[in-house]
C-alpha cells in the first residue's frame, strides 16, 4: 500500500511538472505528462522537449553538412567565410545541446539526413556564382526556421527588446555584440524544459546574427549576378 501511494505521488508530480509547458511540451495525440523518459532531477521529460532536441539536432546536422560542401566549392570568398562561421558556431552549439541532453537523459538518435541530402542535390550541379547564390538562399531559409524554433523557448518581452535593438542599430551587428541586449529563457517549473529553454536563449543571438548575415550574403550575390 505504501509503495502504491509513493508511486501515485511521483506520477502526479511528474504530470504537474509537464503541464507547466503548453505547446512546446506536447505533441499531437500525446499528453503533457508524458514520462517515458526521465530527467536527472527526477521529473518526467515532456515529449515536446524530446521533439525539440530531435528537430534542432536535425537542423544543425544538415547545416553543418552543407556548410562543409560550401567551404570546398564556393567561389566567393564571403560565401566561404560564412560557411566556415556556420561550421564553427553550429559545432559549438550542437556540442552544448548534446551536453544538456545527456545531463537530462534525453537520447539523441542519429538524425535523418533527408534535409541535408535535399540541399546537396540542389547544389550538386551548381558551379561558381550559381552555387553561391543557391547556398546563400538555402541558408536564409534554414536559419529562419532555426530562429523560429528557438524563439518558441524564449521570453517574448526580452525577444522584442532584442529585435528592436538590432533594428535600431542597422540590423546586423558583429557576432560578439549580439548579446548587448540579452534574451531570456521562457520560465518553466520543469528543470529539463528550463535547461533546454536556457540553451535556446544562449544560442539565439548567434543564430539570429547568422540569419542576418545570410540575408546580406544572398542580397550581395544577387546584385553581382545582375551587374
Amino acid at each position: 500500500m505504501k509503495k502504491t501511494m509513493l508511486l501515485t505521488l511521483a506520477l502526479s508530480a511528474a504530470l504537474a511538472a509537464g503541464c507547466n509547458r503548453n505547446d512546446a511540451n506536447t505533441t499531437t495525440g500525446s499528453t503533457s505528462g508524458d514520462t517515458s523518459a526521465v530527467g536527472t532531477a527526477g521529473k518526467g521529460v515532456p515529449s515536446g522537449d524530446r521533439d525539440f532536441v530531435k528537430d534542432v539536432t536535425a537542423m544543425n546536422t544538415a547545416e553543418l553538412e552543407v556548410a562543409r560542401t560550401a567551404v570546398d566549392r564556393a567561389a566567393d570568398p564571403n560565401t566561404k567565410k560564412f560557411a566556415q562561421m556556420v561550421i564553427d558556431d553550429h559545432t559549438t552549439a550542437g556540442d552544448k545541446l548534446k551536453s544538456v541532453a545527456a545531463q537530462n537523459n534525453i537520447d539523441i538518435a542519429a538524425p535523418s539526413d533527408d534535409k541535408g541530402a535535399d540541399t546537396q542535390k540542389k547544389l550538386a550541379d551548381k558551379q561558381g556564382l550559381d552555387f553561391d547564390k543557391t547556398y546563400a538562399d538555402q541558408m536564409v531559409d534554414d536559419h529562419q526556421k532555426l530562429v523560429d524554433k528557438l524563439e518558441s523557448r524564449i521570453d517574448r518581452s526580452t525577444l522584442s527588446d532584442f529585435k528592436k535593438y538590432q533594428t535600431d542599430n542597422n540590423g546586423t551587428r558583429a557576432k560578439t555584440e549580439t548579446k548587448a541586449v540579452a534574451v531570456a529563457a521562457e520560465k518553466s517549473d520543469n528543470p529539463v524544459t528550463m535547461s533546454l529553454n536556457q540553451w535556446a536563449a544562449d544560442t539565439y543571438p548567434v543564430a539570429y546574427a547568422h540569419l542576418q548575415a545570410a540575408k546580406q550574403l544572398a542580397d550581395g550575390l544577387k546584385k553581382r549576378s545582375t551587374n
